[in-house]
């Protein structure tokens, strides 16, 4: 493993409008010191061509095929297949400031204790700049609690030591969606997270073929924080926590499988919520 090389992790399905501004924005960092890794997640428009294309003009670029098995999977796989001391990840319709990696870089040099640091964003939603709301401020430090009603942390805004998966694990290949929402919630327990202040992301979003557009998304974090509680790692006040947002969540889930009929799921989760309150 190179202590000072980024492994740069880009999973990508069917993105061939937007793959190659991916490629050149992290092709143009002003930290050279990194490998590019591209994981096709059996893509069948012309996604792989443009992939080969950049990979036989630019040798730091590995690109990696799998048959379509989802964002976590292709993270993983990336993982993987990685030779870097930091790991950075780029969603394929995001964009990076080209110092991206180099502030990072020199932020962990200068705070040796830190494991995971983000940074801010700038916020695209169909062509127009939007400001976040409050409820999506960025949190710093123990971001346990924030964390547990959305997901605070951006993957596209993110770097870590690679030592941080040895410990918090990969992400979760079960989760077709807030697959990163469970795995900064549970990471959250072991490490600090430390924020960069300076917006150095294009967070695009408003397109179809957004995952996180997916209905249902509630269903995935209440697995997330059961999965949390089921394996006791949290201390009593951070349970509690816990268990009121998964009754919370629970209430809201249920609302939806009514208006849906789904009265089988809807008494699936009235049971799992008097066995949380019982917690309390």
């Amino acid at each position: 493993m190179n202590n000072n090389l980024i492994s740069v992790i880009i999973p990508v399905y069917n993105r061939a409008w937007c793959i190659k501004e991916a490629l050149d924005c992290v092709l143009q960092q002003t930290y050279k010191n990194f490998e590019l890794i591209v994981v096709n997640d059996g893509s069948d428009d012309e996604t792989g061509q443009i992939l080969e294309k950049y990979k036989d003009n630019h040798e730091n670029i590995k690109v990696l095929f799998q048959k379509n098995r989802g964002v976590s999977a292709s993270r993983n796989l990336g993982i993987l297949n990685s030779s870097g001391g930091f790991i950075a990840f780029l969603d394929s319709d995001d964009l990076w400031d080209s110092r991206k990696l180099e502030v990072q870089f020199d932020y962990f040099m200068k705070n040796k204790n830190a494991v995971v640091c983000q940074t801010e964003e700038i916020w695209i939603r169909n062509n127009k700049r939007i400001n976040p709301k409050k409820r999506h401020k960025k949190p710093f430090g123990d971001i346990f609690v924030p964390s547990l009603s959305l997901c605070l942390v951006s993957p596209s805004a993110v770097m870590m030591k690679k030592e941080f998966f040895e410990k918090a694990g990969r992400f979760d290949e079960k989760m077709t969606a807030c697959e990163d929402y469970d795995l900064w919630l549970r990471s959250s327990l072991l490490f600090d997270f430390h924020l960069i202040e300076s917006p150095l992301v294009i967070k695009r979003g408003g397109h179809c073929d957004q995952l996180s557009s997916l209905p249902l998304l509630d269903k995935f974090r209440i697995y997330s924080i059961k999965k949390i509680l089921d394996n006791g790692i949290c201390d009593r006040k951070k349970e509690i926590c816990a268990v009121d947002k998964i009754v919370e969540k629970c209430v809201i889930y249920m609302e939806g499988c009514k208006k849906r009929f789904k009265m089988e799921e809807y008494f699936l989760y009235d049971c799992l919520k008097k066995e949380m309150e019982k917690k309390i």
